[in-house]
């Protein structure tokens, strides 16, 4: 406790270090969210090569826009990423001039990286927390309601462009599919694939979860 009975200021790089390993930790935590989303993007790769093996378009559609998305949200998650590292390298660059002045300066760039990471799903709830240490320390100026409103991306996932279906289509299947306009009715051709075993009640639950 220092003079006057009250505690001393927070030590910038000590509060730095800890920002930092905070940081970090998110990132690997989004890391892990890429592998996850990943290995499901194996299953429904399988399911879609055993629709198309058995002609069933409309089941090979959905899976398709169903990569697009979670494609899309590993781009999403890889920016997220790259906006962490961008804030852990202006915390190391404010600590360097927090030696030289004993404290910590207002940081634009923090600023903006901390802006864009409050309204991730993924890292909201932390990164809402360290922008109110930031605040407390003078790095960062208070964020208002309207700065830290969650992104609404169900409009862009919900609208998978039918282009970027037919690419994933024509990809996956060897360009056997993702060619075919959506009015024809004739059965689509036989490709070859690998012997996958495929619970056909899995398959079938998770198209009829796609199509609710």
């Amino acid at each position: 406790m220092g003079l006057f009975g009250k505690n001393p200021p927070p030590d910038p790089r000590e509060k730095a270090r800890q920002w930092s390993s905070e940081l970090r930790k998110e990132g690997r935590m989004l890391d892990r969210q890429i592998r996850n989303i990943q290995r499901e993007q194996e299953k429904v790769k399988r399911s879609l090569k055993e629709a198309a093996k058995k002609g069933d378009k409309q089941s090979a559609a959905i899976l398709a826009k169903e990569l697009v998305h979670s494609n899309k949200s590993i781009s999403r998650i890889y920016a997220s990423k790259a906006t962490i590292n961008s804030v852990d390298m202006g915390i190391k660059n404010q600590v360097a001039m927090a030696r030289v002045s004993g404290a910590f300066e207002k940081s634009s760039e923090v600023m903006k990286s901390m802006q864009e990471l409050v309204k991730v799903g993924e890292v909201r709830e932390s990164m809402m927390g360290l922008s109110k240490e930031m605040m407390k320390m003078g790095l960062v100026e208070e964020m208002m309601d309207d700065m830290m409103s969650p992104l609404d991306d169900s409009e862009e996932m919900e609208d998978a462009a039918q282009s970027e279906i037919d690419k994933v289509l024509y990809d996956i299947t060897a360009g056997a599919l993702g060619k075919l306009p959506e009015s024809e009715d004739h059965e689509l051709p036989t490709i070859e694939v690998e012997d996958e075993e495929e619970d056909e009640d899995v398959m079938q639950r998770r198209l009829e979860a796609l199509r609710s």
